[in-house]
């Protein structure tokens, strides 16, 4: 159980100025320019970090580069590694709730939620992955008697990793784990609004035994650093969760410099939808509220487009209402607080600007849409909710990353997959029937990387999680993600 006076003690540390971890040390960035890194929980910088520049990026890439052809973690014993990335786990674990507080102080994700999905998932990712190390075998291939064919499995070399600011340590495992599970050696990017853990994360890992120059971390501008790791001609491949409009940067940068392979998790617009024969739609719209406000809604995945037959239309709206009213937004360090803070004041003024958008185009305003708690000097959104939304309104069809939910009604099931379907993501969705037959067909029918059956959210390492259409490619979680960090090799042998 979260104690809230330890807690308290941990947002008083001080938080010492960051630099770039680069060849297993601390470093400055070659300019000597830093970035103020400011809470969102009230508004005060509380430390710097170093902003990278190009040439900042290439030390890391070179040290990674190094790293690799030394082979001092890649040509390691499978069972020594395993052995390191567990320890890495423990050591995430062991110190979980400094980690948590250090990560809600930097983008203010409600402590509750923020010390299960970060320090909590990233050692279990890590765990998973580390477990695979030794079991994942190569292949021998069906040939005739005098040709032996084997297929080898080999880490690509150097992996790009950039990661957003909503979930850093949780999404940076999904990324690092497996590419280090296939003995690469990686350079990542934090979000220059949410790195702190990051950094702390490449010293647990140092702690744990991984060699010098494995794990570089380089903070920094994406438009400067993200670009130079984008162009870099001896990154491997590139990892990215974010927006689309970088993710096409990225996919630019490697057409410019390498060829590198570049997979994109690009968010979503996902549709969450009640049919009347929900088996409990109380049930049903807690958690769709949960779906959706949880982070201020900054959750890639989250059910921002609202589907409900119209015949339960106006009674779902109403226990969605009531659920969001009492969801208490406030400092996300209180355990009392259900929702915490949106992640800068950019992320801010942009969600209130749709919330504007959205009464302007006729949607009905339930509840919220304004900014609260101005007097903490921190960025807080009430959790909004719109009523009468139609297709056509950009709610429905854009990404808000905010705590803004459109219900719109639909009659028959070919209707709501239409409306599903109606959009350029194609991430997560969820259904709620108690038919069958009918679950099966809309989990068929539903364009999307992630099908929620009366639940939303919650799927763990067992299962993959990518998007289609322009929600990206390739997948984190799972064994497949191993794919993305790994070069097959034929040998073909005449006997």
């Amino acid at each position: 159980m979260l104690d809230q006076q330890k807690i308290n003690e941990l947002r008083q540390q001080k938080i010492a100025p960051q630099k770039l971890f680069i060849n297993g040390g601390w470093q400055a960035a070659i300019s000597g320019q830093t970035i103020d890194i400011i809470s969102p929980i009230n508004g005060q910088v509380i430390t710097t970090t170093a902003d990278a520049g190009a040439e900042d990026v290439d030390r890391a890439v070179v040290a990674a580069r190094a790293a690799f052809e030394k082979g001092s973690w890649a040509n390691m014993a499978p069972a020594e590694r395993k052995k390191i990335m567990l320890k890495a786990a423990d050591l995430i674990e062991k110190n979980a709730l400094e980690l948590a507080v250090l990560g809600v102080r930097d983008n203010g994700t409600e402590i509750g939620m923020a010390f299960k999905a970060e320090p909590g998932s990233a050692a279990a990712t890590i765990r998973f992955y580390a477990e695979t190390i030794d079991k994942v075998y190569g292949e021998i291939a069906p040939t005739a008697g005098d040709v032996l064919g084997m297929i080898h499995r080999e880490p690509v070399g150097v992996v790009g990793a950039i990661i957003p600011w909503n979930f850093p340590l949780m999404i940076a495992a999904w990324k690092l784990a497996p590419a280090l599970a296939t003995g690469n050696s990686v350079v990542m990017k934090p979000s220059e609004t949410a790195s702190l853990t990051l950094l702390r994360l490449a010293k647990l890992f140092s702690e744990a035994g991984l060699p010098d120059g494995v794990l570089n971390v380089v903070t920094g501008q994406g438009a400067v650093s993200g670009e130079a790791l984008g162009l870099h001609n001896d990154v491997d491949v590139l990892v990215f969760t974010g927006s689309g409009f970088v993710g096409r940067k990225l996919l630019e940068y490697s057409a410019r410099s390498n060829l590198k392979r570049v997979y994109l998790e690009l968010g979503g617009k996902s549709p969450n939808i009640i049919f009347a024969d929900a088996p409990d739609l109380a049930q049903a719209a807690k958690v769709s509220a949960l779906g959706i406000f949880r982070n201020s809604g900054q959750v890639c995945v989250a059910g921002s487009r609202l589907l409900v037959q119209r015949e339960i239309y106006d009674e779902f709206v109403e226990k969605l209402a009531k659920i969001t009213e009492t969801l208490r937004v406030g400092d996300p360090l209180d355990l009392n607080s259900n929702i915490g803070a949106i992640n800068s004041e950019i992320q801010l003024e942009k969600n209130l600007a749709f919330a504007k958008q959205a009464i302007n185009d006729g949607a009905n305003l339930v509840t919220g849409g304004e900014r609260i708690l101005t007097e903490s000097g921190g960025y807080y959104m009430a959790p909004t909710l719109f009523s009468n939304v139609t297709p056509d309104m950009k709610i429905h069809s854009e990404e808000v990353f905010g705590p803004i939910l459109g219900v719109v009604s639909f009659d028959t099931e070919e209707e709501a997959i239409k409306l599903a379907n109606s959009t350029d993501y194609g991430l997560a969705s969820g259904v709620w029937t108690g038919n069958l037959s009918r679950a099966h067909k809309m989990v068929r029918a539903i364009n999307a990387g992630v099908v929620h059956v009366n639940t939303y959210g919650g799927a763990d390492n067992t299962v993959p999680l990518g998007g289609v259409k322009q929600s990206g490619n390739g997948v984190d979680k799972s064994l497949h993600a191993l794919d993305k960090y790994i070069n097959l090799k034929t040998a073909w042998v005449q006997l």
